[in-house]
């Protein structure tokens, strides 16, 4: 008779196994859908937030471990997912995002955690305000599940800087390869959309900060015009430059966040006209299912000469043709002498006059208010300076002031290069919508020593597109050794939707994915296996 009990119980238990592992399947397999998928799903009932928050931190636990790309969690995540969940149970409407996971880079401010930047400065930072994008994404009906890291200060303390490291969360590894970097600043976002450790996840850029990690982690990453965002209580780095935007596992999600987030603040002067411009809601009507009628103008002098990447680039291209586009060779473009040493030094008068005032502004008690404390802070601070120094911030501590003659002449000589004499010219001289280019090289090792350096140099135009605040898109294109390579597409002021538009078009006729290897080496690629395990070699 016990021998029947014990046996009835094993059964029990094992049908209690294989019951808990089918539900756990079942919500694996919703963690990998777009956000827009899973939304439907919630609001139908075929999944829940909870599972969805509850299998995200599971994934979490299970795979960041030595990717490290997500800083803090949010405590009350699973408590709001149930509550959203409750709502819709009781046939209450919520917003597009109802219930869906969000991870944001810390250095955009979300009531629940501190706002950080990676330094240890801000650890203190906790202002218990929503930045108005935040504010919109919940008013949408996203829970905010944690904070990503990042390159401490988005990379603007050192010129000997390692991407994806900060005083706070350590380093970010890339999760194809891990001895290789998840570029910067937004490096956390871009490897935990690359794991898909959330639905969605926002990174910000002043100059290739999302575009180089979400093309290096191999996920989609949409840098919008300045000012369709807003930027208020973002730590910041330039008022010309600086927006925040989406990174996501498909362009249609970053087209939904950015219709979701965009939209004036009367804090924000630049966002003045955003709601003219705003991005319409991407509907099943508004696709397009090919790019006939559109010019691209497929940008040739800045494509680098790796036959790898140029091997990618051409695939790419000859899809945007099939898809029905005209393509149109770019072959060269000219800049002034001084352009680089300009947008340097605007960007170093633009920090100390933006730190000081977010420093300043900020209701936590912090132990540095202005650029020259946060200087002194940091020389005090062993950490800090362990890996590299400051030599970003001491320049900025003695750049021209916003109102000098000096930093008025540097700005209107970049603005116009990249836009009015760079981009503008360059659309309008061939006639195309369009720019297309490789988004950049594939990733390169991680250096302690030398910090960030790529070997075969960095690609694309997307520095025409930061300094002159117009809208990118990079959208996964290819590998290069077991690396992705990402494609990206410019466009003029305001034609956010247009970029958009044509970018999901090419993601869906090119249909390329990388699922991240995890690999700590190239030399761990599993096709060389045998080599480790002693195979018999011929000698």
């Amino acid at each position: 008779m016990l021998k029947q009990g014990f046996l009835l119980a094993v059964v029990v238990l094992c049908t209690a196994c294989v019951s808990q592992a089918n539900h756990t399947d079942k919500i694996e397999q919703w963690l990998d859908k777009p956000a827009h998928v899973q939304a439907q799903a919630i609001a139908s009932g075929d999944t829940t937030s909870a599972e969805l928050v509850s299998g995200y931190l599971a994934r979490i636990e299970r795979l960041d471990e030595k990717v490290n790309s997500v800083l803090a969690l949010n405590p009350n995540a699973l408590t709001e997912a149930k509550a959203i969940d409750k709502q819709l149970a009781n046939g209450e409407t919520l917003g597009p995002l109802a219930g869906i996971p969000v991870l944001l880079k810390d250095n955009i401010e979300s009531a629940e955690m501190p706002t950080t930047a990676g330094s240890m400065a801000l650890i203190t930072n906790d202002t218990g305000r929503d930045a108005p994008i935040v504010e919109k994404l919940k008013a949408a009906g996203a829970i905010i599940l944690g904070k990503t890291n990042l390159s401490e200060w988005a990379n603007f303390r050192s010129e000997s800087s390692i991407s994806g490291w900060s005083a706070v969360g350590g380093l970010t590894r890339n999760p194809h390869m891990l001895s290789r970097s998840a570029c910067g600043s937004s490096s956390g976002s871009g490897a935990a959309m690359s794991l898909r450790l959330a639905s969605l996840a926002v990174g910000t850029e002043t100059n290739g900060s999302i575009i180089c990690p979400a093309s290096i982690n191999g996920v989609v990453g949409f840098k919008p015009t300045v000012g369709l965002l807003s930027r208020t209580h973002i730590v910041p780095i330039s008022f010309s430059q600086d927006t925040a935007g989406p990174m996501t596992s498909n362009v249609q999600d970053a087209w939904l966040m950015t219709a979701i987030m965009a939209g004036p603040d009367a804090s924000d002067n630049a966002t003045l006209d955003a709601e003219s411009h705003r991005p319409s809601m991407p509907t099943s009507s508004m696709l397009a299912t090919d790019l006939k009628g559109k010019r691209i103008g497929v940008v040739r002098y800045r494509q680098g000469d790796n036959p790898h990447v140029l091997a990618v680039y051409e695939k790419a291209l000859n899809q945007l043709k099939a898809s029905g586009a005209t393509l149109v060779d770019i072959s060269d473009f000219s800049q002034p002498d001084s352009f680089w040493a300009d947008s340097y030094n605007v960007l170093l008068s633009e920090f100390h006059h933006s730190i000081n005032e977010y420093l300043s502004g900020s209701p936590a008690e912090l132990p540095a208010r202005n650029l020259s404390e946060l200087i002194d802070f940091n020389n005090k601070t062993e950490r800090e300076l362990a890996l590299f120094n400051q030599d970003i911030f001491e320049k900025s501590l003695a750049s021209a002031a916003i109102d000098s003659e000096k930093y008025q002449n540097a700005l209107r000589l970049i603005q116009d290069t990249a836009g009015k004499n760079g981009i503008d010219t360059l659309l309008a001289k061939h006639n195309v919508d369009v720019l297309v280019a490789p988004s950049n090289s594939p990733s390169f090792l991680i250096d302690g020593v030398y910090g960030d350096h790529s070997p075969v140099g960095f690609i694309g135009i997307g520095y025409l597109a930061a300094i002159a605040g117009y809208p990118h898109l990079t959208v996964p294109a290819g590998q290069v050794k077991d690396l992705p390579v990402g494609i990206s597409f410019i466009g003029g002021k305001w034609q956010d939707e247009s970029v958009l538009k044509i970018g999901r078009v090419f993601e869906a006729k090119h249909g390329f994915f990388i699922k991240p290897g995890l690999l700590p080496t190239r030399f761990d690629n599993p096709a060389l296996k045998g080599i480790e395990d002693g195979i018999d070699v011929v000698r």
